[in-house]
């Protein structure tokens, strides 16, 4: 695959997870009462709604800062596919199945930005000879 095309896929993928988890970001902080309502019914308490609307509005914003903090990225790609884990998890067990397509939804566009974005800025897992970590 051509670097354009992975930037491509990478931006747009990047971009609507952006939005998904900005939006939900936004909800969480504002107290919106459709995504309190569901949240709640999942039995989360309300401490846990503010911290996550604060850490998706904290992960949307590295997020869109091209070609910076790939590290911390790593750590918001982490972060999302847990919090999309956790929320299918809790969906399917309350909810029922139908419930949980926008996490599958999700889950999706996340892999395929998370795929692109090792593409694009490939890990460098390189160790340490023993002698220098003496």
């Amino acid at each position: 695959m051509k670097t354009k095309t992975a930037t491509i896929i990478y931006w747009s993928a990047t971009i609507f997870m952006s939005l998904w988890f900005g939006a939900s970001g936004f909800f969480e902080l504002t107290k919106n009462p459709i995504v309190w309502g569901i949240t709640r019914q999942l039995g989360y308490p309300p401490h846990f709604i503010y911290i996550l609307g604060v850490f998706k509005i904290a992960g949307v914003i590295t997020l869109l800062i091209p070609h910076k903090f790939l590290r911390l990225k790593e750590w918001v790609f982490a972060g999302m596919f847990f919090d999309i884990t956790f929320a299918f998890f809790s969906k399917i067990s309350v909810l029922g199945f139908p419930a949980t397509v926008d996490a599958i939804i999700a889950f999706s566009v996340l892999s395929a930005a998370y795929v692109m974005f090792r593409k694009l800025y490939p890990a460098n897992y390189a160790t340490l000879a023993p002698a220098a970590l003496s």
